[in-house]
C-alpha cells in the first residue's frame, strides 16, 4: 500500500454557503469520517488535490492526510467520493474515510488484463466488462490493480469473478458469478458488444 501525502486545514461552518466561500478561495471543501472518527470538516488546496488525482487517479487511493489545526499529526485515509461540477471541470467536494491499516475495508480496484490471448491473434476482440472490482481486505493488502491473465483465452472464452484468485487475504464479494473479461468473435459488431457489456454489468 502506497500512501500519498496531502495537506488539509480544518474549516469552520457547514452548508452550501460555507462551501461556496471555501471554493472562492481556490480551495475544495471536504469531510473526514470513520468508525472511530468524529466528522471533521476540511479545506483542501485545489491545486494540490487536482495534481494528486492527475498523477494517481481516484480508485483505491490511500492518503497520509496531515490536517493543520488537528490534534493528530497525520491520519491514514481512503478517498471515498468526489463531487464535480456539471461539466466535470472543477472538484466541488471530497469525502475521506479514516482507516485502520489492520482492519478489513471495502475498496474499488481497477482491473487490468495481462498476457496476450491467442484469440486476439485470431482476430478476436478482448473486452473488459468490469473495469473495477470491489475487494475486501486490509489496506496493506490492497493491490494497485486486479491483474487478470488472459494468455489462455480463445475466441468465445470468458473469465468470471470466481476464476480470479487474489489469495486468502483478499476477497471479491459477489452473489452472481459475473463476467469480468471476455473475448468476442471478430464478427461481433460494436453495438452488439456494447449491449452485451451493459447486460453483464447490470447483472
Amino acid at each position: 500500500m502506497e500512501l500519498i501525502d496531502l495537506k488539509a486545514e480544518v474549516r469552520e461552518g457547514s452548508g452550501k454557503t460555507a462551501a461556496r466561500a471555501v471554493r472562492k478561495n481556490n480551495a475544495i471543501p471536504a469531510i473526514l469520517y470513520g468508525p472511530q472518527t468524529e466528522p471533521l470538516l476540511l479545506s483542501l488546496s485545489s491545486y494540490d488535490f487536482s495534481e494528486m488525482i492527475r498523477k494517481n487517479g481516484t480508485t483505491g487511493l490511500f492518503i497520509n492526510l496531515a490536517v493543520s489545526g488537528d490534534s493528530r499529526p497525520a491520519r491514514t485515509v481512503l478517498l471515498k467520493d468526489i463531487q464535480k461540477d456539471t461539466f466535470g471541470l472543477q472538484y466541488l467536494h471530497a469525502d475521506f474515510q479514516e482507516v485502520d491499516i489492520n482492519a478489513k475495508i471495502s475498496v474499488m480496484v481497477p482491473v487490468e488484463a495481462t498476457g496476450v490471448a491467442p484469440g486476439i491473434k485470431a482476430g478476436g476482440l478482448l473486452q473488459i466488462i468490469r473495469r473495477e472490482l470491489e475487494l475486501i481486505c486490509r489496506p496493506i493488502d490492497v493491490p494497485e490493480a486486479v491483474c487478470v491473465d488472459v494468455s489462455n483465452l480463445e475466441i468465445g472464452d470468458a473469465i468470471h469473478v470466481k476464476d480470479i484468485d487474489l489469495g486468502e487475504n483478499i476477497q471479491i464479494p459477489h452473489e452472481v458469478n459475473f463476467t469480468v473479461i471476455t473475448l468476442v468473435p471478430p464478427t461481433t459488431d460494436r453495438s452488439s458488444a456494447s449491449k452485451d457489456a451493459g447486460e453483464q454489468a447490470a447483472e
